[in-house]
């Protein structure tokens, strides 16, 4: 059986892309990805300095590419609104594809600029309000898609509706896995109002498998004890490069038979590496009921209108 690979990618050309935390990682490999097949690709990135360095390496290596930077915050839901209405501007009103793959982990207790604890508030509010934010953009000449990033992490997560800001206790891994657990169940309550009202819009998510990235840096530094980019270096170890851990996204980006709501990963080694295809999502991760229920609330959380799809 054939291995998908980047030479597999089709030709890209005309359409348009936001990929967010495209600085470092799986989201520059997704980035130059889409942006050698051809596609306008927007760098959305939280440090500037950062951002601007990935994209000038995006322009050197495809200097032919239409690559554009804009800021955004994911843990500032004020940073969110500025960068959707800036990413509609740049795009020119048009929208192809959406890869929500920013995010922390594993983080000690901190609140993002709205009082959320950090990892739901970025890994999932933010990307909430981002999507929502650009649905008028999103598909308006020809079909488009979302696809979130998840995590193997989401088969140990619970969603606690009654304290998803972690007012009760905290535990850090506890935290990452409900946010990634999150991401899935966004996943398939987009793709189900999607298909509900009609939009020619295509929900999917995919996961890396473990991948060597610095998504354990991703968040405020913490006096140089940042826990979880230690444990990423110390997991290097065991790890497939972030070339790799990024071909789920891309083949949920483009492969052009993908039905709404899938999740892909890595094949070999429990999902931990190898070529992508379908992975197994946990019974928490199929409750349409908790689906719905976490759209609700992360509606009324981040202020938006939960009937826009």
């Amino acid at each position: 059986m054939h291995s998908w690979n980047l030479h597999d990618m089709p030709d890209l050309s005309g359409r348009t892309a936001v990929v967010t935390g495209a600085n470092s990682g799986i989201g520059a490999v997704t980035a130059l990805a889409l942006a050698r097949s051809g596609a306008r690709t927007v760098l959305a990135c939280r440090d500037a300095e950062r951002g601007r360095r990935a994209l000038e390496a995006v322009r050197r290596a495809a200097p032919r590419s239409d690559t554009r930077l804009v800021r955004l915050d994911l843990a500032d839901l004020a940073s969110v609104a500025e960068a959707a209405d800036t990413i509609a501007k740049e795009v020119d009103g048009r929208l192809d594809l959406l890869v929500n793959n920013a995010g922390v982990m594993a983080l000690p207790l901190l609140r993002t600029a709205d009082g959320f604890e950090m990892q739901f508030g970025t890994n999932h509010l933010g990307h909430f309000a981002l999507t929502l934010r650009l649905l008028p953009v999103l598909g308006v000449a020809g079909p488009a898609r979302v696809v979130t990033l998840s995590s193997l992490g989401h088969r140990i997560g619970r969603i606690d509706l009654d304290d998803l800001n972690a007012e009760r206790g905290y535990s850090k891994w506890g935290a990452y896995a409900q946010s990634k657990l999150a991401n899935l169940l966004f996943t398939a309550e987009l793709d189900r109002r999607a298909r509900a009202s009609g939009r020619d819009l295509l929900a999917l998510a995919a996961h890396p498998g473990l991948a060597a990235t610095e998504l354990g840096q991703a968040g405020p530094k913490l006096s140089g004890r940042n826990w979880a980019a230690k444990l990423e270096r110390a997991s290097r170890l065991y790890t497939q490069p972030a070339s790799a851990g990024a071909l789920p996204a891309l083949y949920a980006a483009t492969l052009p038979d993908a039905a709404g709501a899938s999740y892909y990963g890595p094949r070999h080694l429990g999902e931990t590496r190898g070529a992508p295809g379908p992975a197994r999502r946990s019974a928490r991760a199929r409750d349409m009921g908790m689906a719905r229920a976490l759209w609700e609330e992360s509606a009324r959380l981040t202020g938006l209108n939960a009937d826009l799809v």
